[in-house]
Order: structure tokens, then sequence, then C-alpha cells
């Protein structure tokens, strides 16, 4: 099996460790987002969506980081619990899944696009009323995290660890590697990571978000011509 990522994404973060937890034995395909490479005609052989993360296991190739879980929880027979058999639990676990697109994974990158790429673009530092919008949008989706999802329970599904917390725990990571402490004040969140942490284990758990804690070194390392392709979009998105 082969998985292209870059460990800057929180999907391609999700599918790395959901593969080193179940010791899925593949080869790491790095593609660079900030350079464009996933733009470039060798990524596109591999997939014409040009996205990461994708995984290409003999000539199957498949797109789509949910997609990719549940593809590997079932061809190599996980423990059930990462994504159950039974019913209503499953259902837990899509909820979740179906949920984070539109929130916790969208309000967590905008604050990294505003913060990390924001000033490379446009060489001026966020407009705050700009960032407080966006702030308060991660904060309502923290709030549903730990309100709805979560509760009183120690995992997202009930008492064990599933994929909908390894998704959640990607999503949460992007703005923490900006400097943004998202845990502070929030005991539920906190002992919910804490719990995470110590299923995946810690060195794992490090190994995985090192490349996102190291997010305020994106500026020496990102491409510029990256940069101007796409910087339309960017002005699209935040003007």
């Amino acid at each position: 099996m082969e998985l292209y990522l870059d460990l800057f994404s929180q999907p391609c973060r999700a599918v790395f460790l959901l593969a080193k937890v179940l010791e899925i034995p593949f080869e790491f395909k790095y593609v660079n987002l900030a350079t464009g490479q996933h733009l470039g005609d060798e990524f596109g052989k591999i997939s014409m969506m040009r996205k990461v993360p994708v995984m290409k296991d003999g000539e199957f190739v498949l797109t789509e980081s949910t997609a990719i879980l549940e593809y590997m929880v079932q061809k190599h027979r996980a423990p059930d619990h990462w994504f159950p058999s039974e019913l209503l639990l499953r259902a837990r676990i899509n909820e979740y899944l179906s949920w984070q697109h539109t929130n916790l994974r969208a309000h967590g990158s905008k604050i990294f696009l505003l913060k990390m790429l924001f000033p490379l673009m446009m060489g001026c530092e966020v407009p705050k009323e700009k960032m407080d919008a966006a702030m308060e949008d991660l904060n309502m989706s923290l709030i549903q995290l730990e309100n709805y999802f979560l509760q009183n329970k120690p995992f997202i599904i009930g008492d064990k660890i599933s994929v909908a917390d390894i998704v959640a725990m990607a999503e949460i990571m992007q703005p923490v590697g900006t400097g943004v402490d998202v845990f502070t004040g929030r005991p539920t969140l906190s002992a919910w990571r804490d719990r995470v942490t110590a299923q995946v284990g810690v060195e794992l758990f490090k190994e995985a978000n090192e490349v996102i804690m190291k997010a305020k070194d994106l500026s020496q390392n990102i491409d510029k011509t990256a940069l101007e392709m796409m910087k339309p979009k960017f002005q699209k998105m935040f003007s």
C-alpha cells in the first residue's frame, strides 16, 4: 500500500495515524502541498483529482480520507471499536464524519490559513475582525464537539476510541499548530485529548503532529510560485 500524504493536512494526519496504530504496512509518499507538488503531472498520474490523501493499494486508487479510513479498517480486520459493526455506534461515527467537513475541519483550516498564509500572500497581518470571526466559528465547533459529540463519554462513541476521535484530534491540532491554545479552560476537551494520546501512544502522537507543530516555519519553506497560483483563490475566499 502507498499513501500519498502531507502531514500539514488534517485528513492526511488522520490517515497516517490510523495506519500506524493498526500496524498496516505502507510506503509513505510525501506530497508537498506548500510547493504545489499536488498540482504537477507526476501526482496527476495517481489521482486526477490532485488532492491528498490518496491511497494506492495495488491497482486500486482511493481518495477522500473518510473512505480511506473505512477501507483500512475493513480490509485489515481492525478491532471492531474503530468502526463498529453495531448499527447505532456506526451511525454515531458517520454522524461525526458528516458534520466535521463544514465545521471543525473547516474552521480549524481557516485559522491556519489566516495565521500562516494570509501574511505571506497579502503582505500584512489579518484584520482583527476577520480573525475574531474565525475564532468565534472555531469556538462554536469546539463547543459542539464537547457538548454534543463527547458529552460525558470518554470518546465520541462511548468507552472506546474510534476513527471519529482520530479525525477530530487531527482537526484540532491544525489551530494548535498556529499557536491557538484550544484546550485551556476546556477540561472535557483536555481530558479527551489525553485519553486519545494514551490510546494511540505518546510517541506516535508526537510523530503524526510534528509537522503541524512547526507550522511557523512554513514561511521559510513555501514555494513563491505556488503562492502566486493560490493567491486569486485566497483573495476571493477572504476578500
